[in-house]
């Protein structure tokens, strides 16, 4: 089933789809599960949010600064390590969720530019725009917010 990102909502939705989702950084798998949340929030395509126990021991490095999402609340961020390979800041999460997203706790999104994202097996295609992290697959369709002039909608 094929959704528009125009249907979801704002505030953002949270769904689990059972989906089979595999990170590979620098060669080597970095993360893979099948129970992972997506936030689903009004024009963009859907950010997943992984556990942190399916990431290969390693791959997630602390790393510094923070951003604030006026749903989900203050966001750290993680360098990404698989193989010689690291993306710098490439995940987030949410140490202290607010309780309306408390599932997201223990759980870090990836942008998926600087790695190789699949969800049962195809291969996602990163948000455009420096700062959103939404994953598009066949499964979604737009037009989404992070394109140039789309800022403002």
């Amino acid at each position: 089933m094929t959704r528009s990102v125009w249907d979801f909502p704002r505030p953002p939705a949270v769904e689990q789809w059972g989906e089979h989702v595999v990170v590979t950084l620098g060669g080597v798998q970095v993360a893979a599960t099948t129970e992972a949340w997506c936030i689903l929030e009004t024009s963009h395509p859907p950010t997943y949010y992984l556990p942190r126990s399916c990431f290969a021991e390693g791959a997630l490095v602390e790393a510094g600064g923070s951003s604030f999402c006026e749903w989900k609340g203050r966001a750290a961020y993680v360098d990404v390590v698989g193989g010689d390979v690291v993306a710098p800041r490439a995940g987030w999460y949410y140490p202290t969720p607010d309780p309306t997203y408390a599932m997201l706790a223990d759980h870090v999104a990836l942008y998926a530019h600087p790695m190789e994202c699949s969800v049962d097996g195809e291969v996602v295609q990163p948000q455009e725009g420096g700062f959103y992290g939404g994953w598009i697959t066949s499964k979604v369709t737009g037009p989404f917010k992070g394109a140039p002039g789309t800022l403002g909608w």
